[in-house]
């Protein structure tokens, strides 16, 4: 079988899109709702197979598929089954190019820009393995860091003799210049790399990562943001961020089935990075370079480019709009409480869905274990991670107000403010 033939009996396999109902799950495609309803948000929980046992407030490790993405992923894993070796040996790396190519789309990129992997500890560890570090160079991350890529600095500490220098992000900054002003203070004439958070993952503090990225290339540092919680969740364009290195994972607030993410170099720097693992062809003048996956689960690859076909029928800015309400729906009305600690910043551009909420007299993983225990409310403790204590709260689009009402009300028994 030639290509063409090829491309076109996948076509007719079910590669191409087309709305799809699941009537045994009682779900809907999200071609069926009216986005000028006033009860839009309630249609949209119709597009999700919901567990009833439970209210999930954690979204932030992985944002489970709506029944329409999910069940072209399941027809992707049948089609790449059906064709097996066929595949794999055509067309695997012009569908992965092509679907590498609408996440760049999505972000404001250019298609040489990014690649796919499978989450963003990859992604920024291709960079921080690959950096031409030398003996005595510095790096400024932060404690409220994700753990995996700090240990991954230290490893870099190990390996290359470089020093890595933690600063801590001002929970509630009276400013920008404030969050800027930590970094700039951290800077040294050793300093290389910087790696900041797009979002903090444990808090939801957005932070202002342009005017940090501009502030550092003044002194010659390069910045790398982990924007694993970015992606799919608020809007943003990668190009207007003048960051050097982004990794994000598109498994969370995008929707792409597990084990997807993506890696953003600026073009011209990606050949001063070392790659981890040889490619298949070694010394590539593009982002490929890095970029070896070896055999992997292509009909992952496949999914992304229905994941943001979903997204971009909802609209990403009607999205930030959904989660940002849902989020200070519940927030704003315990944030005064007495005994309740809001560990995310008061006003609304510093956050979207993600805020961080803890209790005085209770440990995080006792009010995780109680909150499901007692309310059926499903969330995560953060015990101390960066100085943080308290519960990540992570609600998605089809989060209704009145599950945020029960959760509410269970902050309000377990604080005694009843």
């Amino acid at each position: 079988m030639n290509k063409r033939s090829f491309i076109k009996a996948l076509a007719l396999l079910g590669f191409s899109t087309g709305s799809i109902i699941n009537t045994k799950a009682k779900t809907i495609s999200i071609n069926d709702l009216d986005f000028s309803s006033p009860d839009i948000w309630e249609q949209m929980r119709a597009a999700y197979k919901l567990k009833p046992d439970y209210i999930n407030l954690e979204n932030g490790y992985y944002c489970f598929l709506p029944e329409e993405t999910l069940e072209k992923y399941i027809q992707h894993l049948r089609d790449v089954n059906y064709h097996a070796s066929s595949y794999m040996r055509t067309v695997q790396w012009e569908n992965k190019a092509k679907s590498a190519a609408k996440v760049a789309e999505l972000v404001g990129a250019s298609p040489e820009e990014v690649v796919l992997t499978r989450n963003t500890t990859e992604s920024i560890d291709l960079i921080i393995s690959g950096y031409p570090w030398n003996k005595g160079d510095e790096a400024i991350v932060s404690n409220q860091d994700y753990g995996s890529l700090l240990n991954m600095f230290e490893l870099a500490e190990r390996r290359y003799g470089i020093k890595v220098k933690k600063i801590d992000i001002p929970m509630h900054p009276k400013n920008d210049e404030e969050i800027v002003s930590v970094y700039e203070q951290a800077i040294t004439p050793k300093t290389k790399l910087m790696m900041v958070p797009h979002i903090v993952n444990i808090t939801g503090h957005i932070l202002p990562v342009r005017k940090i990225a501009d502030m550092a290339h003044t002194h010659g540092v390069e910045i790398m943001l982990d924007g694993a919680h970015a992606v799919g969740h608020f809007d943003f364009n990668i190009s207007e961020l003048n960051c050097d290195y982004y990794g994000s994972s598109l498994h969370k607030w995008l929707s792409v089935p597990l084990g997807c993410g993506m890696l953003y170099v600026k073009k011209g720097k990606s050949q001063k990075i070392k790659p981890l693992l040889a490619p298949y062809q070694l010394d590539q003048q593009t982002l490929l370079n890095l970029n070896h996956t070896g055999t992997h689960p292509v009909s992952t690859d496949l999914a992304v480019i229905d994941a943001i076909d979903f997204l971009n029928k909802m609209g990403i800015k009607r999205k930030e709009e959904r989660l940002r309400y849902i989020q200070k729906y519940w927030s704003d009305q315990v944030r005064d409480l007495p005994g309740v600690i809001v560990n995310t910043p008061l006003e609304a551009h510093r956050s979207c869905g993600i805020a961080n909420v803890g209790l005085e007299k209770v440990s995080p993983g006792d009010m995780a274990k109680t909150l499901m225990d007692k309310y059926q409310i499903y969330t995560v403790g953060i015990n101390g991670s960066g100085g943080v204590f308290g519960c990540r709260i992570s609600p998605n689009v089809y989060t209704s107000e009145n599950e945020m009402d029960k959760f509410i009300e269970a902050l309000k028994e377990m604080s005694g403010n009843t």
